[in-house]
């Protein structure tokens, strides 16, 4: 076994999303990948303390994770509560599992303003997304860790095989 995979609790079925849901993802790595003892399970939101449910938030218009973590954007919820120190938190708090678990790799939900890898949504709260990641995936990315969207599965699943 060449890495652990932090991968977001959504996908694990634990209903830990915004709006109370869980998204999981079905795949037949995910089984093998838990029965060999490789998934880090984590909500970056809730190990920071936000609750289930809470207002949807998104990085700031035009903006990523990326500018988040040096200071330039600011991630905001619906109502205009400013949730950036939050972020902030949840995505150090990722990175110390990730590092204290040996996790290589991660598997994000994507979308989320903190998980969210190959797309986030606008800042303007209109449902249109743009290319970018989000703070906590942002913040693994600096670290070294090797990120994959849910939709990326198969990519992740290619990646570890040629690793091996």
């Amino acid at each position: 076994m060449t890495g652990k995979i932090l991968v977001s609790a959504c996908l694990m079925g634990h209903a830990v999303r915004y709006d109370g849901r869980s998204k999981p993802l079905l795949h037949p790595a995910i089984d093998r990948w838990r029965e060999e003892g490789r998934l880090v399970t984590i909500c970056p939101e809730m190990s920071a303390g936000m609750v289930v449910p809470r207002p949807p938030a998104e990085i700031a218009v035009g903006a990523a994770g990326a500018d988040v973590l040096t200071g330039t954007a600011r991630v905001m919820e619906i109502s205009g509560g400013d949730v950036t120190d939050g972020f902030l938190r949840a995505a150090e708090n990722a990175l110390a599992l990730a590092r204290e678990t040996g996790c290589r790799y991660a598997l994000l939900i994507d979308g989320s303003p903190s998980c969210g890898s190959s797309f986030i949504y606008d800042g303007a709260f209109s449902g249109d997304k743009h290319p970018g990641d989000g703070v906590t995936a942002a913040l693994l990315k600096r670290a070294g860790i090797e990120v994959y969207s849910d939709c990326e599965i198969d990519r992740l699943v290619a990646r570890i095989a040629a690793a091996e």
